[in-house]
Parts: structure tokens; sequence; C-alpha cells
């Protein structure tokens, strides 16, 4: 099998020659610009540069040699657009020598805190001095809702999660960018033989949370559903409008295409299933069912947390791929949710622990336990590999390395 092939049978359930790997084609299946400059110098690679695509969470796009390393069967097709030297910028950040693409300039600070400033001067996020992400500072519904749809879209603008988006969206006012995305998409699947990936970012619930913050979302949700239903409707048409046209351009050759929404905490969700099927079931199907219908496409659903109780509602809607699988979560446990779901649904991540075990074990432990849950997930298909969410730069180099030297045994012993 080749990567292609391997990623679609375990998606339709067919257990493939060996695990497919995903590193880096969703900005929530990535590794932070830090991770990855203290990964290369481990690995002695001193060339190429340390380009960071996801601004706001200063993602590093992985180089292709280090994707052909850890047999990396999954490739974003945002990577084909800003690919001349003359499109990124050399920064220094938290010691690091990054670059930034050109479209993107904030503001460095006396403090050594950097703004991402509207035109209008507002400022919409920050990294300080010793954050290593930006932060969300403005919010657009913080005090009223749009009362019209053309209103929503003139708010989009100071959303800092809608106007720092990841390529291939980050080039859209780019002349032919259409025409430009479907040529490099077939490109990139014809010369690279791989899963070939699109971000379409977040949904309902996050989006809308992003607008409003979060806090005061949640109480709307019981004190407010009119107003909350009216802006979720916006929101909805802003995506299948969006839908309607990269469906028509690249909607039969991209793979896979990523929505989403975080929709638990460490303990459960945020919002009990009762809420969930009233309010944002019918409109992730609508989604759904629209990319279903109009294209060849998988979906790719993101969502941190403990879920446990909403997967059966969220398997209703349609979705194929549920990810982080985040195993840390109460309830999530790696069994109960193969034994339980593994049939019904791809599971994407989970194989590797962010928060307690690649960061603070030793590579022997990173090991075994890469090599427990590839025993769980593995059989029968239905699984692509990846960490819990995104490497984040507290983790060793050594345990990177450690993980993927896991897959290859496990590989191995097939």
């Amino acid at each position: 099998m080749n990567s292609r092939e391997r990623v679609l049978a375990s998606i339709n359930h067919k257990e493939p020659n060996s695990v497919p790997i995903d590193l880096g084609g969703f900005p929530v299946t990535g590794i932070s610009a830090i991770a990855y400059h203290n990964l290369k110098e481990y690995l002695g690679i001193t060339s190429g540069q340390i380009r960071v695509y996801d601004l706001m969470q200063q993602l590093a796009q992985p180089e292709e040699n280090l994707l052909e390393l850890f047999k990396v069967d999954v490739l974003d097709v945002g990577r084909t657009f800003n690919t001349h030297e003359d499109d990124w910028y050399d920064i220094q950040v938290n010691g690091y020598n990054l670059q930034y693409p050109i479209w993107f300039q904030q503001r460095h600070n006396p403090d050594d805190s950097y703004d991402i400033l509207h035109r209008d001067g507002t400022i919409i996020a920050r990294m300080t001095k010793d954050a290593l992400v930006f932060d969300q500072t403005y919010y657009p519904c913080l005090e009223n809702y749009p009362e019209t749809y053309n209103e929503f879209q003139k708010m989009n603008a100071k959303n800092p999660w809608v106007a720092q988006v990841t390529p291939p969206f980050s080039n859209i006012g780019e002349k032919r960018f259409w025409k430009t995305l479907r040529k490099n998409a077939i490109m990139l699947k014809e010369q690279s033989n791989k899963i070939v990936v699109l971000n379409l970012g977040s949904t309902s619930f996050e989006l809308a949370s992003s607008f409003r913050r979060l806090d005061r979302f949640l109480i709307d949700l019981i004190r407010n559903t009119s107003k909350v239903e009216k802006f979720l409707d916006f929101i909805n048409k802003f995506f299948i409008n969006s839908l309607s046209v990269i469906c028509g351009y690249v909607g039969d050759v991209i793979d896979i295409i990523k929505i989403g929404d975080d929709l638990g905490e460490n303990k459960g969700p945020f919002i009990s299933p009762r809420i969930f099927r009233e309010i944002f079931k019918s409109r992730i199907t609508e989604i759904c069912d629209f990319i279903k219908k109009k294209s060849t496409m998988k979906i790719f659903y993101h969502s941190c947390g403990s879920i446990v109780p909403l997967i059966p509602d969220l398997i209703d809607t349609g979705i194929d791929i549920l990810n982080p699988v985040q195993i840390n979560a109460r309830d999530m446990d790696p069994k109960f949710l193969k034994d339980n779901f593994g049939d019904e649904i791809t599971f994407w991540g989970g194989g590797a622990d962010t928060r307690n075990v690649i960061n603070r074990k030793n590579p022997e432990d990173v090991k075994k336990h890469v090599l427990e849950m590839l025993e769980i997930f593995f059989p029968g298909g239905g699984y692509v590999w990846n960490t819990v969410h995104n490497i984040l730069p507290d983790v060793p180099p050594p345990n990177i390395v450690a993980m993927f030297e896991a897959i290859e045994e496990f590989n191995n012993n097939l």
C-alpha cells in the first residue's frame, strides 16, 4: 500500500499493512516551532528553515525530509502556498530563529510582547514576553450579537481565529486563488501518493465561543437561546457559502476536510447531551450533509476533552473521523473507545499523551506507552496515529524520536 491507500483503508475500517501516520497534516496534529527547532538540532539537521505557518499556535510546517524520515502519510494542501524564500521573513521569538509569512506583520512592543492588530488599531491577540502562543484579547460579540449576516461578516476581521487563518486560506486574496488551489491539490496528490487534506476550521460551538467569549456564550445557551440560535445560523450560512466554493473547486481532489469544535474539558462536555442535540447537532449535520452531497471528501472532526456522552450524536451527524482522542481526560479510556465506537468512526490521534507522558517520561517509557496505544487502536483499521493534539515546546527531542521508533517496531512485528 502507498500512503493514500493505507489511510483510506483504515478510514474504511480495513486493517492496512502498517500504521498510518500523521504529523502536521492539520493545525491540531502538528508540532510547535520550538519543539521542531529542538528536534532538528537533536537530529543534526542544519538545512532548511523553521517556518511558522500557524501564527496563533506558533506551529512549524514540517519539512519534507522530516516527513520522509518519520514515514508520514498525510500532507496539508496549504503547504503548496508560500513556497518561495521571499514569501517569508526572519524573526527571533523566545530566543529562537524562525520565519513568519510575509503577509503577517505583528507589532513588537518595548516589553518584548507582540500584538496582532486590526486595521483600526484594535489589539485582537497578544503574545507576552514569556508566552509561547498568541492569546485572543478581543471578542467581537462581547457586548452584543450581530443583527444581520452582513454585520456578522464584518466582525470576522476582528476575530483573530478567523483573521489569522492558515494556508491556503491565508492567501485567498491572491489572483486566481481557487484555480491555483485546484492545480496545487492535483499536483500534490499525484506527486506524493499521500493523503491530501484541507483545514476549514472550527464550526458552530467553538467559533461562536470565540466571538462571544466562552463564559458568556455558555450562559447565553440557557438565558438567550433564541439569540444564540440566530447567531449560529449566521455561522452555518458562512460555512455553507464557503463549502459551496471549496467543493466546487477541490471537492473531488481533497481527500479529507477538517471541521470541529472543542466541546469538552477535562471532566466532561461543556454542555449537556440535551443542549447539544437541541442546538448544535442539526447544524453540524447540515454541514456534513452538504460536504457528502457535494464532494468525495471524508470529514475530520476535532474536539478536545472528555466527550464520551456526545460521541454517539457526533457519529449521527455524519463525521468520519474523530480527533484528537484525548486519552488523558475523564472516561476517554482507549480500550473503551475502541470497543464501543471503533466500528463506527475512525480515531485520529490518541497515540501519545502530550500532557503526562511524552513531555515528562524517558524514551523507554514513551515507547512502551505508544506501543500500548497501538495495540488497542490499530487492529481492524479505523485508526490513524497522531499524538493527543500538537507536540508542545516542552517535549524533549529524544521522546519525539522514541514515538516514531515505537511505530516502526510495531509495524515490523505485524
